[in-house]
């Protein structure tokens, strides 16, 4: 699959014309640049978060992406913690160009603290995509964000934003949290 999927997320068929939730699990629990009607802490079963997705315009350049956040199959049974919004279907729109780098629009069952669970969507890089990086060693990781900026800034801001945000839910993130101290031993050394 190519790395922009901007457009096959356009033509994807969205089931209702109400509002929606949206869960968030990187860049957009902290940077909610975009219209909501609400917002909550919510919750998803089966995946965990890794920096696997290469991020060739945010966060780094075609030469030099950098890392952001992906979800993957969960290795054992637990929650990824993450910020839901709710959102009018026209606001799909600009989200679809914001995660146009490999990333797709897909269904979930969200679990809103305080609600129940409700549908909701989410975005998702899987393996399949051009811009898909896998795993590395949590050394390499480092320096690689350490050293990746784009048009959105640092990368190492979005992986010190996500530690901290993801702190303030009250979540745990073993991969989240070792990184983030990784990148900021990096920062002290330079």
């Amino acid at each position: 699959m190519t790395a922009d999927t901007f457009h096959l997320n356009q033509q994807l068929p969205l089931a209702t014309d109400k509002p929606l939730w949206l869960f968030g699990y990187g860049s957009l629990i902290f940077r909610a640049d975009f219209p909501f009607l609400d917002r909550k802490p919510a919750r998803i079963a089966g995946w965990q978060r890794r920096f696997w997705q290469g991020s060739h315009d945010h966060r780094g350049t075609p030469d030099a992406p950098g890392r952001v956040a992906t979800l993957v199959p969960a290795q054992q049974a637990g929650w990824c913690v993450g910020m839901a919004y709710l959102i009018s279907p026209e606001v799909l729109h600009p989200l679809d160009e914001r995660e146009r780098n490999g990333y797709l629009r897909v269904m979930t069952d969200l679990h809103l603290q305080g609600q129940g669970t409700v549908d909701g969507l989410m975005y998702i890089a899987n393996a399949d995509n051009g811009a898909f990086l896998g795993p590395a060693p949590l050394p390499d990781m480092a320096r690689q964000i350490h050293h990746s900026a784009g048009q959105s800034g640092p990368n190492a801001d979005y992986v010190l934003g996500l530690a901290d945000a993801l702190v303030d839910l009250q979540a745990e993130d073993d991969h989240v949290f070792a990184l983030a101290d990784a990148v900021r031993a990096l920062r002290r050394t330079g």
